[in-house]
């Protein structure tokens, strides 16, 4: 009785059961709902219709706390969100990569370019690339140039100045340092399927990559 009363009541989920049954656009709610970052109808909504200002044209979800600059020079992989939780900051001007299955807390700041130290108007780029299965702590921030391989946790709070392509370790502090190294034989790579980039198939996201994306 609890259940019926809550589908009555709640307009997103009568709305949002219809749309993602019936409409082939909005099937990637269905089918990305065993995802860690599973989004729904009303995520969607207020994302793509009352956030119009902000993150509208951001080709994955986005808290509306969380604010993404450039998303045309941003690839993101497979349950990869950055800014899905809130309070971060992903700025793209000189590009950013990030690797499928990665998980980003809130409050997290990846920045691509920073300002000249002699000519403020100006940036001086330089890309950020995140391996697969990494998990970015809360807090943390990646700077500008920064390289991390697969397997990489950072740790809260941590600001990452050098790049530890290698991964497979537990990277924490300020500036952040290695404090841990994981074992290779027991980080499991698995995969989900369908595959989604955001909310676009994977099978047409490379159509999608040639003509609105710049990495």
């Amino acid at each position: 009785m609890q259940k019926i009363r809550f589908f009555l009541l709640n307009p997103f989920y009568i709305m949002g059961f219809i749309i993602t049954k019936y409409i082939p656009y909005f099937r990637f709610i269905y089918k990305t709902r065993h995802y860690q970052c599973s989004i729904n109808f009303s995520f969607w909504f207020r994302q793509k219709v009352l956030n119009y200002k902000k993150n509208r044209h951001v080709y994955w979800p986005v808290n509306s706390t969380s604010t993404v600059v450039s998303p045309e020079n941003i690839l993101v992989g497979i349950d990869a969100y950055p800014g899905i939780m809130g309070g971060c900051y992903i700025q793209g001007l000189g590009g950013i990569e990030i690797g499928d299955y990665t998980q980003i807390a809130p409050n997290v700041v990846i920045v691509s370019a920073n300002h000249d130290i002699y000519d403020s108007r100006k940036h001086v780029e330089a890309k950020v690339t995140i391996g697969k299965y990494c998990w970015l702590g809360a807090g943390c921030k990646i700077m500008p140039g920064v390289s991390l391989g697969d397997f990489t946790i950072v740790g809260a709070g941590a600001v990452v100045t050098k790049s530890f392509p290698e991964g497979h370790c537990v990277i924490g502090g300020v500036p952040a340092q290695k404090i841990k190294f994981l074992e290779k034989e027991k980080c499991i790579r698995y995969e989900l399927e369908p595959k989604y980039n955001g909310y676009i198939a994977s099978t047409k996201f490379e159509a999608y990559r040639k003509n609105y994306l710049k990495v």
